[in-house]
């Protein structure tokens, strides 16, 4: 690089290095801030950069000043970011499912930006305390964009369905069959994406989970079901068809038939222990937080899956059993 080549981008330059260098903890002098300078070949008197700092000021920097003894260490004061709201933030990418975990990293790099190197740092330890289950289809983060973009225009959308498999591969449904529908909302449950559309090949308002939705097109035919969806109560909806559960965490096996492995591989991740039994069954083991909330999803999947293991759960499903076989006598 040519001696002086980077000049005329010096005010940018400082307060690049203001950003990334500095924060209410960390200042630095003014000696350091020309030697920096320097060192992208940027040349600056003292006089100057007194100058140069007032300038960045009025532009809307907060610049501050801590005298030390003889010694004056400049620092951003404050950001449009505090790094307790940055934290709020990168707990949300992080703890959504329906980010994938690279798009998780490169959202995290970007708000890592917005505050000091020092300041980064606590942000990179929170990524590192979180082990979420996080969605296998990166396509997601661009669909929700597209199924936005549908929405606003009113049009019907054609896309593939999928569904796991036992040896964790993403099949379609239908056997490929397009779905085509009408979108009408996008609904956010328990860490997931939900499309809710119209279906005129029977004429039900039905859902999607965004993840599952491949090659997914906007197509120009205009949107339908507006009648059904007049008296649509978002709240009632998601509370009919969603569930969560949770208390104390612990290693439960099952046994299952092999059509229930997109199931649990859609609650407790693709880290899942899987492993063949026989031709038409397969053991798990998964990690739950047990309530009855818990007993009542299982007995919700009927005769395709059972508890198996520790024999404490298992007793309490059958005391569960005998408590239903009584209010159904």
């Amino acid at each position: 690089m040519a001696a002086g080549e980077n000049q005329k981008l010096k005010m940018l330059y400082l307060q690049k290095i203001l950003m990334e260098e500095t924060d209410q903890e960390h200042g630095l002098s003014a000696q350091q801030l020309i030697e920096k300078l320097e060192a992208l070949q940027i040349s600056e008197e003292r006089k100057t950069l007194y100058s140069d700092l007032d300038a960045l000021e009025r532009f809307g920097l907060d610049i501050s000043r801590e005298y030390t003894g003889r010694n004056v260490f400049y620092h951003l004061n404050s950001r449009t970011f505090e790094l307790p709201e940055l934290k709020l933030l990168v707990d949300s990418v992080q703890a959504a499912k329906f980010i994938t975990e690279r798009k998780s990293r490169s959202l995290i790099r970007k708000l890592e930006s917005l505050v000091s190197r020092y300041e980064a740092r606590h942000l990179h330890r929170q990524v590192l305390i979180s082990g979420r289950v996080k969605t296998m289809n990166e396509s997601i983060y661009y669909n929700v964009d597209i199924l936005h973009e549908a929405i606003s225009q009113e049009k019907q959308i054609r896309f593939h369905y999928g569904q796991w498999n036992i040896r964790k591969k993403m099949v379609l449904r239908r056997g490929g069959e397009w779905y085509r529908v009408s979108p009408w909302c996008l609904m956010w449950d328990d860490q997931n994406y939900y499309l809710v559309a119209y279906d005129a090949a029977d004429g039900t308002i039905r859902h999607y989970r965004v993840d599952k939705m491949l090659r997914l097109s906007i197509l120009p035919l205009p949107r339908e079901g507006k009648e059904k969806f007049r008296e649509f109560d978002a709240a009632k909806y998601t509370k009919r068809l969603f569930g969560m559960f949770g208390g104390e965490v612990m290693q439960v096996s099952l046994e299952a038939r092999n059509e229930m492995a997109g199931i649990l591989i859609d609650r407790f991740g693709s880290g899942i222990a899987i492993t063949p039994k026989d031709e038409e069954h397969f053991t798990a083991t998964v990690e739950v937080a047990f309530s009855q909330h818990f007993l009542g999803w299982i007995v919700s999947l009927g005769d395709g899956i059972r508890i198996t293991g520790p024999e404490e759960l298992t007793e309490k499903m059958r005391a569960e059993a005998k408590r239903l076989s009584a209010l159904y006598p």
